[in-house]
């Protein structure tokens, strides 16, 4: 049981690093971005193309799997996702948004996906693929509870990305663009703020997020081009139930998400468990539409 709580929580956070960047999409360009999930595959295996390169240089930093090559590649892997989410947009969602309506968007979104999924399948291949063979020792946390070197990383940097952003919203004045942006377009409009600006920072920042997820699901599971297929309906239950647009909604939603899944392989076959996502969802939108927390993308009104 205890197993299960800290796999929960370890996969809550991944799930949570890329929902938020997903909210933030959701929250301020106002669509449901289908193609977020495939920015977490592509920014993985951006990195490890990157570490490919550089790997080979310097070693793993004890007691983890990785070193100074990953994380350097993750960086570099945040700029080239960054230029992807950009091109996507001025190619695909720009015209859609000053031509059509949202739905025509989604479905844009769609193809965007299935095309990004193709070209990462292309270039690398369909067989599984890992940053780094190195074995590691579960440590002994709590009795009948084992977490992995690695493990622990993704937990302490993801707690440190969420409170950085958190900071960023709430001090920064771009932060504060973001937010009024999604509170009332028009509105922040009307008092001269660049909106342009502010839709290529969300693009950033959303696509750096979705690598570091990419990352830290490759580095504790492994690197397949389904990815983003495998965790496109725990991110969207995730932004739902935490309430569009709102940061620490996404971040609990990713929690809960994290650990129904894992509590759930105590019950029925791992198989299923792609279903708890799916059935977190219509929960959701039958019993709270507007999720636990729904405000604005910093998290408070």
């Amino acid at each position: 049981m205890l197993q299960a709580l800290a796999d929960g929580i370890l996969s809550g956070s991944i799930i949570a690093l890329g929902a938020i960047g997903l909210t933030l999409t959701m929250g301020i360009l106002r669509f449901a971005n289908f193609a977020h999930a495939e920015l977490v595959t592509w920014g993985a295996y951006m990195a490890l193309a990157v570490l490919g390169l550089t790997g080979a240089f310097l070693g793993p930093i004890a007691p983890f799997s990785f070193g100074i090559p990953l994380i350097f590649a993750t960086l570099v892997a945040a700029v080239l996702t960054s230029l992807l989410a950009l091109a996507i947009d001025w190619l695909v969602y720009r015209p859609l948004r000053q031509h059509t309506n949202h739905l025509t968007i989604v479905f844009g979104s769609f193809g965007v996906s299935l095309l990004v999924r193709m070209v990462i399948l292309l270039i690398f291949g369909g067989a599984a693929q890992y940053y780094s063979r190195t074995l590691q020792i579960a440590v002994p946390v709590l009795p009948g509870m084992r977490i992995l070197p690695d493990q622990l990383f993704t937990l302490g940097i993801t707690a440190i990305i969420v409170v950085g952003l958190h900071f960023f919203l709430q001090k920064t004045r771009l932060g504060l663009a973001m937010r009024a942006l999604a509170e009332n377009p028009e509105l922040a409009r009307v008092n001269g703020l660049d909106t342009r600006v502010v839709v290529r920072w969300t693009w950033v920042i959303g696509a750096s997020l979705a690598t570091v997820a990419g990352v830290l699901y490759g580095l504790t599971v492994q690197l397949r081009p389904e990815i983003g297929f495998h965790l496109i309906l725990p991110l969207f239950a995730a932004v739902i139930l935490g309430g569009v647009g709102n940061v620490f909604g996404a971040v609990i939603g990713g929690l809960i998400v994290g650990l129904a899944e894992s509590f759930a392989v105590l019950i029925v076959p791992a198989g299923y468990k792609m279903a708890v996502p799916f059935i977190i969802l219509l929960a959701v939108l039958y019993l709270r539409p507007t999720g636990i927390f729904a405000g604005s993308v910093g998290g408070a009104k």
